[in-house]
């Protein structure tokens, strides 16, 4: 018999807390509370447990951390655990080692609040133990897909007569020469996978591949238009838990169809909410017959990390000097990992001919693209930002072009071949 635990936990920062690591305000209002989702799948293998938080990043040790409490409280192994992030930007950013670099400079704000954090690991494993204390069998899974209008569009379609980045279409955008310029390489279908007991839907999770920002840099703290559009779908399903997974949105967002105001977020979150919603309806249950959970490690080889001046003048910004010092403190960071040769761990849910697909940082959209191809007509859904301590992964060929995410891409170009190797692993 298989069964299924769905938890839910609170993870909101108070006010004051840093937001994506001091590189933007700290939070001075919430406008809506941010929420870690997850799920616990029991079987006659050890437990698997599946969890997504509404933070713009956990990496490295503080990955490590979030994975053991889970497991630790669903009496399971390590590897048996994946955690990933919407990467909302008016949200927390942690990774310990950074902070605990970060704070030789006394100019710069924390990068996080350690209390706060604890208190984030002790409620995670609260909400699992509760939860395993009311399991519902599972009999059926499903998979739906829906295109979605108008959200995604590449970042990096504006370049010169040698194929060099210029400018970065980013999460919103202004100016109408780069509206105008095609949505590029996207993915733009929303996937859907739900677990039945019998006809009663009672998870239901959402993958879609794009940044999930409208606008930030306001120190209001919010799940943003994807996480709004769940919480919308959870409000009408209470007795079905809801969860949404960015997929491979490194080089992705919503800057062609969104201006960065009130509105635009409104808009969005309503055709956020409308595929999820046509997504589901073309949910087609089929007996649940096999389980099968896989991993594979991955241990990149980290670039020579940049100066606090170099990195400071891609940020653009008026305080790129402190900017910059928080970036060379996350790569520093992912430059002793490698040597010290603590591998990424990446993991695949395979149930029946479905895969699910759980990566680490910010892959550009083609990884994700090649996954779905790898399975033909058999589908793959991809939740990316899990363990982000190495940032953007382009592919190889992006380098030479340049833009803000090879700037602060921390591996070397080889990154491609084994985080494809890797995928072709867990999908084989």
């Amino acid at each position: 018999m298989v069964s299924i635990a769905p938890f839910r936990f609170n993870i909101t920062p108070p006010l004051g807390h840093a937001l994506l690591g001091g590189l933007v305000p700290p939070a001075i209002a919430i406008d809506d509370e941010l929420e870690a989702v997850g799920y616990v799948l029991i079987s006659d293998q050890p437990p698997m447990v599946v969890c997504v938080l509404d933070w713009a990043g956990l990496m490295n040790d503080s990955h490590l951390a979030f994975r053991s409490a889970l497991a630790r409280a669903a009496g399971t192994t390590l590897e048996r655990v994946a955690v990933q992030c919407v990467h909302q930007h008016n949200a927390p950013f942690v990774c310990e080692e950074t902070r605990r670099r970060a704070a030789a400079h006394p100019e710069l704000e924390p990068v996080f609040d350690p209390a706060f954090f604890s208190r984030c690991l002790r409620l995670a494993e609260d909400a699992v133990r509760s939860a395993l204390s009311t399991p519902s069998v599972v009999t059926h899974i499903a998979h739906g897909r829906a295109q979605v209008s108008q959200v995604a569009s590449n970042r990096r379609v504006d370049r010169d007569a040698t194929g060099r980045i210029r400018t970065m279409r980013g999460s919103f955008c202004t100016s109408p020469e780069l509206v105008a310029l095609p949505e590029g390489t996207i993915d733009p279908e929303l996937q859907t996978v739900a677990f039945f007991s019998e006809q009663k839907k009672i998870v239901s999770c959402h993958y879609y591949a794009s940044h999930p920002m409208s606008f930030y840099r306001d120190g209001r703290v919010t799940s943003d238009f994807c996480g709004l559009a769940r919480k919308r779908r959870q409000t009408e399903e209470p007795d079905c838990t809801h969860l949404y997974f960015t997929g491979c949105a490194g080089n992705v967002a919503a800057g062609k169809y969104n201006d960065g105001s009130a509105s635009a977020r409104a808009d969005l979150t309503q055709r956020m909410y409308d595929a999820i919603r046509a997504s589901e309806s073309s949910l087609q249950p089929e007996r649940l017959q096999s389980i099968q959970w896989r991993t594979t490690p991955l241990c990149p080889t980290c670039r020579p990390v940049a100066t606090s001046e170099e990195l400071g003048a891609t940020a653009g910004a008026a305080d790129g000097g402190r900017v910059g010092k928080i970036l060379r403190a996350f790569w520093q960071t992912w430059y002793e990992r490698t040597h010290r040769d603590a591998p990424l761990i990446l993991s695949g849910l395979r149930l029946n001919a479905l895969s699910i697909l759980h990566l680490p940082g910010e892959p550009f959209v083609e990884y994700q693209l090649q996954a779905r191809h790898h399975r033909g007509d058999q589908p793959v859904a991809v939740a990316a930002y899990g363990d982000g301590g190495p940032w953007y992964i382009p592919l190889k060929d992006a380098y030479p072009h340049g833009g803000y995410e090879v700037s602060v891409a921390f591996c070397e170009p080889t990154i491609e071949q084994h985080l494809s190797g890797a995928i072709d692993q867990l999908l084989a």
